[in-house]
């Protein structure tokens, strides 16, 4: 089972985090509403998450291994648990002296293709629950099979569970960066890590080293082997390469810095020349140069502190398989460095960028230089720049590498496949054939005519391309079977080379515009078809009436639309994932897939099937989040293997954002039913409670005044058995009578009306009167110490005897006769203690979060109690701005603390006391 810690574990602290407690400008200051909300999220998120400190460095080398062990190993000599999740020495043998002392968590095995690879145990660590962990070389690439594609979501997960995390990282396994350094190097960087990573972490330790020493080092074989170092120093580790990435490295820690600043003004309304308001726009195709593109918008807009926009304009013309893989990743890498995803249809892709820019507010638009082959497409350029108004165009130059390796040359709508140019041709051949008798009863002007009515239909089954080609067929085959002279390519009259020219032309814009209006008819059915999807969605949920009416909904809609397989689990009362599918969902669940629908349900992010988490499962699981804790989970099944398109994606998610809000408020309203029938049982049951014991109070009371009587009366006679059965009532009236105070103390609790009366109470006085009534009752010896300098405390006198002789009547009942004891009372700082301890079983670890409870009984324990007494303390205890707490004692046994505010006594009280 995969489960998120939603709190921090015992022990845990935070590192490298600051205090940044909100304080609250004067309001003549207008605070902006939204800037605060903002930052109050973000004060909630850091506190449900682990805390992250990059050591971040230039290169290999600099040391940031040694230095990562080195605070670490500081961290751990505070009395924090450290473990050692991954880290990789080189064989530098200082590198691995720090690791003596330290726990270091094995590696898991992972086999690949008759080889194993070692990597980090992420189930092992959560397992161990270390406060802190030390994860090295954060890019790195797991080995197939591995949970996950990459280390950083390794790390991710860690910080997710509550784990504080130290790792390293170097500057060219930035996504962002990667480009640059490969330009600097001539090195191309494989692996990399997203630059919201970078920007999340709670601290960024910049590892430095001139390039001198780094050089000296390396040629002391302290960073490589010989061998390895010499072919370094001659690619990648010359001086100028080293000094460029010194630069970078510096240059991104000081915009940090930068960015931390400008956030502290933000929080404290520091008035400063700053303004906010860059946004920008970036339109994105299915082109290998739009990854460079997105790169350069990501450093762009992190530079300028801007957010971002990445658009992608859909056109009539259908994309082939490859052009949706590859624009499938470009969409996918804006979005993990941190791109809002727009898409929008329009023939003209210009006027598409422009309206979502102006949509979005954006200020500049970023677009890829046209290829240089296609200077046609230019004209999109030159309607972007004349259209744009105020908006600053900027042009990203592309790979010269990914243009060299770019497809054939453009042929208009290739992406309709052979078979539609083939029907075109047959289509053409074939009303050839069918209208060449004719030629002379009709003549060849009729004859282009009924060949222009063909390919007016043509159109309404082929696109545009295909269309190109049957125009141009049926021009050719007109002039060589039908215009004298026939069966020649000679036109001999010139109103028949105008009519030729007439006929091409007329067919072709035909045929296109057609066809552009097919498409555009296809992309507004396919809306069309999505926002019908989600209104039946809308409209099924909100007719639901209970949480299985809401799964059959989704369910059945969901197969409806996408012709897949799906399953659903729900959270249970507990909070914790349902341990089997719901009966609605039609997708089978085996220990496996229910594996990865457990980690999707405590980490709330997709896994499965075509991402990088877990994906050899079958389906593909979805989380379905709720504002305060996971609704469920929702696995997909797809009928055809492929991954999903963008707008299937986005409305899938539409769906599930749909289905969450139902589930939760089916949710509420089971909450809601409940909360009225416990509210009106608890009003039935006050009244009774408090009527009973009111009534029971004057029997009982006859009752110990009438055994009383006979004690005195006849004590001295000689009739054991009348003596002992005296004692008896006398016994059992006495706790009936405790029972009843018990009962009404309970009442004056829940209700309200319990004022303490505060005053100053000696606490010797307080504790012997509490011993004194539960050792005349119970016979047991207690033991007493009070610290020497305690005297008077503010408290109720009554209320604390009552909230103590409870503690230690409980204590009494459930310990073996013979046991000690003990009072412990002293001063803590400014606060007053009074610990009772014994020597008896303890709590069941299970049994002591509820020790407090009303009528809460551990099982097994012997029958003579109620389960009010420890409830009464803790409510006397509380009403005078105290705390209780029970605890087990390590070397066995219970231990209750009892905690209230001090403050000590003036010397006039001091002398009145004594």
């Amino acid at each position: 089972m995969f489960r998120r810690w939603r709190t921090p574990p015992p022990g845990a602290f935070t590192l490298e985090r600051q205090d940044h407690s909100l304080t609250l400008p004067p309001i003549d200051s207008r605070t902006d509403p939204d800037a605060l909300l903002q930052s109050l999220k973000r004060e909630e998120a850091a506190s449900q998450k682990g805390s992250l400190k990059i050591f971040f460095g230039m290169c290999a080398g600099v040391g940031k291994t040694y230095d990562m062990l080195t605070a670490a190993r500081e961290i751990r000599s505070k009395g924090v648990n450290v473990a050692v999740g991954y880290v990789e020495t080189h064989g530098r043998r200082e590198t691995e002296d720090l690791l003596n002392g330290l726990s270091i968590v094995p590696r898991k095995a992972v086999e690949y293709r008759g080889a194993i690879f070692s990597e980090m145990d992420i189930d092992a660590i959560l397992a161990r629950r270390p406060t802190l962990v030390l994860v090295d070389e954060l890019a790195h690439s797991n080995a197939p099979g591995s949970r996950h594609a990459k280390r950083y979501q390794d790390v991710l997960e860690l910080l997710e569970n509550g784990v504080a995390v130290f790792t390293t990282l170097n500057v060219q396994h930035l996504e962002s960066r990667a480009d640059t350094v490969a330009q600097i190097t001539g090195s191309i960087v494989r692996e990399t890590v997203p630059d919201s990573i970078f920007a999340s972490a709670d601290s960024v330790k910049i590892v430095d080293l001139p390039p001198d020493e780094l050089l000296k080092r390396l040629a002391e074989g302290k960073v490589y082997t010989p061998e390895r170092s010499r072919e370094a120093v001659q690619h990648f580790f010359r001086p100028g390469n080293l000094t460029a990435l010194r630069e970078m490295a510096l240059r991104l820690v000081a915009e940090r810095v930068d960015h931390q600043l400008r956030d502290l003004m933000r929080s404290q309304s520091i008035p400063g020349p700053w303004k906010s308001g860059q946004r920008l726009v970036v339109g994105i195709s299915p082109s290998p140069n739009s990854v460079k593109l997105i790169r350069w918008a990501r450093r762009t807009a992190y530079t300028m502190d801007a957010s971002w926009v990445a658009v992608h304009v859909e056109t009539a013309r259908p994309l082939g398989d490859g052009a949706r893989d590859l624009l499938a990743k470009n969409i996918k890498l804006a979005q993990e460095l941190g791109a809002e995803i727009v898409s929008t249809a329009d023939d003209d892709v210009a006027e598409g960028i422009l309206r979502v820019a102006r949509e979005q507010n954006g200020t500049q638009i970023l677009v890829g230089k046209p290829e240089r082959r296609f200077r046609i497409r230019a004209g999109m350029l030159d309607r972007l720049i004349e259209r744009s108004g105020d908006l600053d165009i900027y042009v990203v130059g592309g790979d010269e590498t990914v243009t060299r390796k770019a497809a054939p040359p453009y042929i208009p709508e290739i992406q309709s496949g052979i078979r539609q140019y083939l029907v075109a041709a047959f289509v053409v051949s074939l009303t050839t054939l069918v209208l060449y008798p004719l030629r002379e009863p009709v003549g060849y002007q009729s004859i282009s005519l009924l060949l222009l009515l063909v390919l007016v239909f043509l159109p309404l089954k082929l696109d545009a391309g295909p269309v190109l080609l049957a125009a141009a067929l049926s021009a050719i085959a007109w002039n060589f079977f039908f215009i004298p002279p026939q069966f020649t390519f000679a036109i001999g009259l010139l109103q028949d080379v105008l009519m030729f020219c007439a006929y091409f032309g007329v067919a072709a814009v035909t045929g296109v515009l057609t066809a552009r209006i097919r498409g555009r008819e296809r992309i507004v059915r396919s809306r069309e078809q999505h926002a019908s999807a989600l209104y039946d969605m809308a409209r099924e949920l909100a007719g639901a009436r209970s949480q299985a009416d809401v799964v059959s909904v989704a369910v059945r809609i969901i197969k409806k639309h996408f012709d897949a397989e799906v399953a659903v689990l729900l959270s249970q009362a507990d909070r914790d994932i349902a341990t089997a599918a719901h009966p609605a969902g039609t997708l089978p669940m085996d220990e496996k897939e229910f594996g990865v629908a457990a980690w999707v349900y405590w980490n709330e992010r997709k896994a499965g099937r075509f991402t990088d988490t877990l994906p050899s499962a079958t389906g593909t699981y979805y989380p379905l989040s709720g504002p305060r804790y996971p609704l469920g989970v929702v696995g997909i099944k797809r009928s055809i293997d492929a991954p999903w398109t963008f707008d299937q994606e986005h409305v899938l998610q539409s769906f599930f954002r749909q289905l969450s809000s139902a589930l939760e408020r089916e949710q509420l309203n089971e909450i809601t039913k409940r909360s009225i029938v416990v509210a009106e049982s608890e009003k039935l049951y006050n009244t009774v409670f408090s009527s009973l014991s009111h009534e029971l109070r004057t029997p009982v009371a006859a009752i110990l005044a009438a055994a009383d009587t006979l004690q005195s009366e006849r004590g001295k006679g000689d009739n054991e058995l009348e003596r002992t059965l005296l004692d008896e009532i006398s016994s059992a009236a006495g706790r009936l009578d405790r029972l009843v105070q018990s009962l009404l103390d309970v009442t004056r609790l829940e209700s309200g009306l319990l004022r303490p009366r505060i005053d100053w109470s000696d606490v010797r006085d307080v504790i012997a009167k509490a011993v004194e009534d539960v050792s005349s009752e119970t016979g047991r010896a207690i033991g007493i110490s009070i610290a020497e300098g305690v005297s008077l405390i503010r408290a109720d006198f009554g209320l604390l005897v009552q909230s103590l002789a409870n503690v230690l009547r409980n204590a009494a009942t459930y310990t073996p006769a013979g046991t000690p004891i003990d009072i412990d009372a002293r001063i803590r700082g400014n606060e007053f203690g009074i610990t009772i301890e014994d020597s008896g079983p303890g709590f069941p670890e299970t049994a002591v979060p509820h020790i407090f409870e009303k009528f809460y009984r551990v099982e097994g324990t012997k029958a003579g109690g109620t389960g009010l007494g420890l409830t009464i303390a803790k409510g006397f205890i509380e009403a005078q701005g105290g705390s209780i707490r029970a605890e087990n004692r390590p070397e066995g046994g219970a231990r209750m603390i009892i905690l209230l505010p001090y403050s000590p006594p003036d010397a006039s009280i001091q002398e009145a006391d004594s």
